[in-house]
């Protein structure tokens, strides 16, 4: 019974810090000056938000075969999250799309 409580317990708490990722990258996509700032909360959202609900959705699946499948969900966004993300970076920087850049000479004075 006690076992019940502390997985029911653990399981709320990544997928509500999972939603508290999602929607902070999502104000931040919405709230950063340019292309290349946005791309951080974008990346975040995939691996660090999503990843914490996967996780919550296995500690509330047990052991069975929906957490073998939540698992390959959560490696595959392991791994394609950031590199998409870098390739999209490196895209746009390919075609042109300069970043935003302060002048610090004119901060200095």
């Amino acid at each position: 019974m006690m076992l019940e409580t502390v997985r029911e317990g653990l399981s709320w708490a990544c997928l509500l810090s999972g939603g508290f990722f999602l929607v902070a990258g999502g104000i931040g996509m919405l709230r950063l000056p340019d292309f290349y700032t946005r791309m951080h909360p974008a990346g975040v959202i995939d691996t660090m938000g999503a990843g914490l609900i996967l996780l919550g959705l296995m500690i509330q699946a047990g052991f069975s075969l929906v957490t073998v499948k939540l698992l390959l969900i959560a490696l595959f966004l392991l791994f394609t999250s950031p590199t998409a993300v870098h390739a999209l970076a490196k895209a746009a920087r390919h075609g042109g799309l300069e970043p935003l850049l302060v002048n610090t000479e004119e901060n200095d004075e």
